[in-house]
């Protein structure tokens, strides 16, 4: 069964990949109407480039082959962030903000949830060189923008922020094993096994440990956090962070969960995730990565977003697809061929059928060129 392909691998037939790709050029647009300029990084880099800065979470995911011209590993992508900071750091070189966006296949080792699949198509906008909130608002209200754009309702928008459990482990001084395996906890929420592993945590920290899996609702959560976590000078901005944001932009449906720790490992600041009503995974995700270009020169403030438009596209309303237009084959017929193609300047789909083809198997056409009184008309075709 050669036709097979690996398990969480798919084919986009016609109906889904003219989805996506509408849905592409809509949030490109969106994009480049607030000042995003294109970038379209290679599908292969060096392994060392891919799984520095803020790709080092990525080394599980990364699919590795040895490159045939210089017998150095090399990745197939698995997230296009870092190679966006790449670009930023090393080849543009830009003393201000850099707003770049992208849109390409990415490869992972495993899907990413039950629902992905393991090329999912990335697309997402980052800004660099700006490190005060303003820019994180920017690329939320991006991200909620380009939602609204594409008509894909938004239930909520859950906001964290990774320097809050940062400072909290620094302060009570976690060995680097001790720290991991509480990040796993929180994540996971598993407040039993959280309570075995902090047990010898320091107070006040092991409290605040253990009360951070609670630490999600609505806005009340804040005053909650700044009443009950230590007054740490980081929680007390990080959490002053979070209350701007939801003033600024109080027209999204925001959230708050302080246990929210993906990215740990290269978010530094505000993380975000939207979610679709009757969807259980994230269907966007972001937040604040800064110094991912440390490695290529250049520390630079960083934030963005992206999403998987294969999922979107299951996710969004159809939207009518354009019938097109059946013409028979044209040959040396000049005054057809001239009508076709001016049908075809207009916008319309025009298949043009070869010689002994009698009907269209794709896309659908729900008229026809015929010929009446020496003039080409299009007709309606009948539905048997």
């Amino acid at each position: 069964m050669n036709w097979l392909l690996p398990e969480y691998i798919a084919d986009a037939l016609p109906a889904e990949a003219a989805r996506i790709e509408r849905l592409r050029r809509t949030v490109l647009d969106h994009f480049r109407a607030h000042g995003y300029e294109f970038v379209m990084p290679p599908m292969l880099e060096y392994l060392e480039s891919l799984l520095t800065g803020a790709g080092q979470d990525l080394q599980l995911r990364t699919f590795k082959l040895v490159d045939q011209l210089s017998g150095r590993t090399m990745g197939v992508r698995a997230d296009v962030t870092p190679q966006a900071a790449r670009i930023d750091a090393h080849l543009l070189n830009h003393q201000g903000v850099t707003r770049l966006c992208y849109c390409g296949s990415v490869l992972h080792t495993l899907p990413a949830s039950v629902s992905a699949g393991r090329e999912p198509v990335q697309i997402g906008a980052e800004l660099y060189g700006y490190a005060g909130i303003a820019a994180d608002l920017d690329v939320i209200r991006l991200m909620a923008g380009a939602c609204a754009e594409i008509k894909l309702p938004i239930s909520r928008v859950d906001l964290g922020h990774v320097g809050i459990f940062s400072a909290l482990a620094e302060a009570a001084n976690l060995p680097k094993e001790i720290e991991n395996k509480v990040l796993s906890l929180l994540q996971a929420k598993d407040v039993p096994a959280l309570m075995e592993v902090c047990v010898n945590v320091p107070s006040p920290y092991r409290e605040a440990l253990l009360i951070l899996p609670q630490l999600y609702g609505g806005v009340e959560v804040l005053a909650r956090a700044a009443a009950e976590l230590p007054a740490l000078p980081a929680i007390t901005a990080a959490l002053e962070c979070l209350r701007h944001l939801i003033e600024a932009a109080s027209e999204l449906p925001f959230s708050v969960d302080l246990s929210d720790l993906r990215g740990y490992h290269y978010h530094n600041g505000v993380v975000f995730a939207a979610y679709c009503p009757d969807y259980p995974a994230a269907i966007a995700l972001g937040g604040r990565y800064d110094g991912a270009g440390k490695t290529f020169g250049r520390a630079r403030p960083a934030t963005g977003f992206s999403m998987d438009l294969r999922e979107v596209a299951r996710l969004v309303p159809p939207g009518c697809q354009q019938a097109g237009i059946l013409a028979p084959c044209a040959g040396h017929d000049k005054s057809l061929a001239a009508h076709v193609l001016a049908l075809r300047e207009q916008g319309e789909i025009v298949v043009e059928l070869l010689p002994g083809e009698t009907a269209c198997e794709g896309p659908r056409c729900d008229r026809k060129l015929v010929l009446v009184g020496g003039q080409w008309i299009i007709e309606a075709i009948q539905e048997d």
